[in-house]
């Protein structure tokens, strides 16, 4: 699988801390390169987003497009939702 962010998830990974956006980049290179990488995701029900990732604090939100995990939105729990 690979990985395209949308432009406002792009900008909540510029707005974190270096280190946090590092942790997170490397989480998520983690899940691609796994067989099935939705079985670390959750299903979201009515909101915006298909799936998330629960990294640390950090929640990221996306839609999976045939081969392809697009990225919506980076953030806190307490921000995202």
């Amino acid at each position: 699988m690979k990985i395209e962010f949308a432009k406002r998830a792009k900008e909540d990974l510029d707005a974190l801390p270096r280190n946090v956006a590092i942790r997170i980049l490397k989480k998520l290179n983690f899940y691609t390169k796994q067989k099935k990488p939705l079985v670390f995701a959750k299903v979201l029900k009515g909101s915006y987003g298909e799936y998330r990732f629960r990294i640390g604090k950090y929640r990221v939100v996306f839609d999976r497009i045939k081969n392809t995990i697009f990225i919506l939105r980076i953030g806190k729990r307490d921000e995202i939702y």
